[in-house]
């Protein structure tokens, strides 16, 4: 055996190859399975093309990958009954860093009818290297088919490798790895288990992990986004997508679909049916799987904006080019016009089921304060999203949209009017909407933090501005008289007064004819951020910019007309409680709690 054992060089730099592949091209060391593993199964494929035109090529009746592991002699052997290597094959693949045996049978399938084409996944020929990251000497046994000879190509990735005769009972390959100290974990068959299930769960050809000398199945072996929509159920779309997600519920909306032409690719996407519980705010990016031919790649390929990142699902396509670092994929215009592609779907999906109302409502509890922050930050879609906004009314029940407010404005109306809060409940009696509601004008109740942003970025809707009533001076004279609540009192001395009094509190005092029942109400100055935007920065600690409020009173009212009699100490006195009720009505705490008790105890 010693006169036919061959030692050769690398056919490369392999020391800063091997050093880059082991500490730089891979961040998860787990990695080596999913390369192993797929370089089997496109060695599967190759058998099975070639044996269309070589019938004694053919594969096994049961044809399968193994994966056996040993604990006692610390190796784990990965042995698949694929095309096999020769001699030569072992030393140009595995003796040269980056020549890859896939890429170049790729090459000379170009002119094979496409349906007689196997679905390769490895290109670059670096993936099998991955090996030396968790082993400190790899053994690959092979056997070409067709051929009665079997070698063997060891190595410990240190500048050289051997070739020896070997032996093998049948075509195929074993790679034996000889584990590090540090790579124990990778012998536990339970892991193995569950990096076939992350990474190569849908290879087709079946996958078994070998554990107390029984195999197990470790991957289910169907990629179901591959098959026609019609041969797939209900129950087995609900199945994979409980699978895909680790959740319970059923999907709402299910979009299953193959894009053919210049772009190819199919994609299985689900919308949840329930909200995913979630302790503390998530990650924004969507976590749509990419696969290039069956095999997972990653699932931070940005596929859905991250205003879509509530849909799950996967995309598998045979047209993007990998880059050697498959975790790490690089942004490609393949994966771009899929990105598009994938995205144009989910909205047109969301538009078409938007038609049921009730069903709708559904998922908009769910997921509409996501949908909005496509408003605010995606120029592209921002009309599209906006039709599909739905929103809580002063004037209707239910859920209402743009398009239907718009529908409903009463003549001579210029603007959509909006008034935002924590509670839908809170806003439908808040002192802001009485001018509105006693003049027929709606209002829509705007209750997700996201509120206080994307109208701005909207701007408006079918030609109609979109505005908030609590920012600056509403003219409602164009849009009809309230039923008088009684005589307006002079308040042109009463202003003045107030003002002063409230000088270091408030921008401005004004009279506003917006108010019905109550006193006074609070108001932001016309440029810069509106009430509740001011709210949402004081309790997230930041400055609001030292805009100060407005303060509006209702000349109408009792309260008012007895201040406008009253001397310049008395209404200086309650210059401060008036602004204290303004806040409370608008669900703010009184600058002096303790104060403003003592106040209105005095008061009674």
């Amino acid at each position: 055996m010693s006169e036919s054992l061959e030692r050769h060089e690398f056919g490369a730099e392999v020391g800063r190859l091997l050093d880059l592949v082991v500490h730089a091209l891979y961040s998860e060391r787990e990695i080596f399975l999913r390369e192993l593993v797929a370089n089997a199964a496109d060695a599967v494929d190759r058998r099975r093309f070639e044996a269309l035109t070589q019938p004694d090529l053919g594969l096994p009746a049961e044809p399968k990958l193994r994966i056996v592991p040993d604990k006692a002699a610390r190796t784990l052997l990965i042995s698949d009954c694929g095309i096999g290597m020769g001699k030569a094959e072992l030393a140009e693949h595995l003796g040269t860093i980056a020549r890859s045996g896939t890429l170049a049978f790729a090459k000379s399938l170009a002119e094979a009818p496409a349906e007689q084409k196997p679905s390769l996944i490895g290109q670059f020929g670096v993936g099998f290297y991955s090996a030396f990251m968790v082993a400190d000497r790899v053994e690959v046994t092979s056997r070409r088919a067709g051929t009665g000879e079997a070698w063997v190509w060891a190595s410990e990735g240190k500048g050289d490798y051997t070739l020896a005769p070997g032996a093998r009972d049948d075509a195929g390959t074993d790679i034996l790895l000889h584990m590090k100290p540090d790579a124990e974990e990778f012998l536990e068959p339970f892991r193995l288990q569950a990096i076939i299930r992350k990474w190569a769960d849908h290879i087709t050809i079946p996958i078994t992990v070998t554990r107390d000398g029984q195999e197990e199945a470790a991957n289910e072996g169907t990629a179901l986004w591959r098959k026609p929509k019609a041969e797939v159920s209900e129950e087995s779309y609900t199945e994979f997508y409980r699978h895909l997600g680790h959740v319970f519920d059923s999907p709402w909306a299910t979009l299953h679909w193959r894009a053919e032409g210049m772009l190819e690719f199919s994609a299985l996407l689900f919308v949840p049916g329930m909200k995913p519980f979630q302790a503390v705010e998530g990650e924004r990016e969507s976590r749509v799987r990419l696969h290039v031919r069956r095999m997972f790649i990653t699932d931070e390929a940005g596929l859905l904006p991250p205003w879509l990142r509530f849909v799950h699902g996967v995309v598998d396509t045979e047209d993007l080019p990998l880059n050697v670092s498959r975790e790490m994929l690089q942004a490609t215009p393949v994966l771009a016009r899929i990105r598009k592609s994938v995205t144009g779907r989910v909205l047109s999906e969301l538009k078409a089921r938007a038609k049921d109302a009730e069903d709708y409502a559904k998922f908009w509890e769910n997921f509409g304060a996501t949908l909005k922050e496509g408003v605010w930050e995606d120029a592209e879609h921002r009309k599209d999203v906006a039709a599909l906004l739905r929103f809580r009314s002063s004037a209707v029940e239910g859920w209402t949209s743009l398009a239907d407010y718009v529908s409903r404005m009463k003549d001579g109306q210029e603007a959509i009017y909006t008034l935002a809060g924590d509670d839908a409940a809170a806003l439908a009696g808040s002192p802001q909407l009485e001018g509105f509601r006693a003049r027929g004008v709606e209002v829509l109740l705007l209750t997700d933090q996201i509120d206080t942003f994307w109208p701005e970025r909207l701007g408006e809707f079918e030609g109609k501005p979109i505005r908030s009533i609590t920012q600056g001076s509403v003219d409602l004279s164009k849009l009809g008289e309230a039923t008088p609540a009684g005589e307006a009192a002079d308040v042109a001395d009463l202003l003045p007064k107030l003002t002063a009094a409230l000088k270091d509190a408030v921008s401005e005092v004004r009279a506003t004819d917006r108010l019905v029942d109550s006193a006074v109400v609070l108001a932001a100055p016309q440029y810069g951020p509106d009430l509740q935007l001011q709210r949402l920065l004081r309790r997230a600690g930041r400055e609001t910019g030292g805009a100060l409020p407005v303060l509006e009173i209702n000349p109408r009212h009792p309260l008012i007309r007895k201040l406008a009699a009253a001397g310049e100490a008395q209404v200086t006195e309650a210059a401060g409680l008036l602004l204290d009720l303004a806040r409370i009505q608008d669900g703010d705490a009184p600058r002096d709690p303790a104060g403003f008790v003592r106040r209105v105890a005095q008061s009674l």
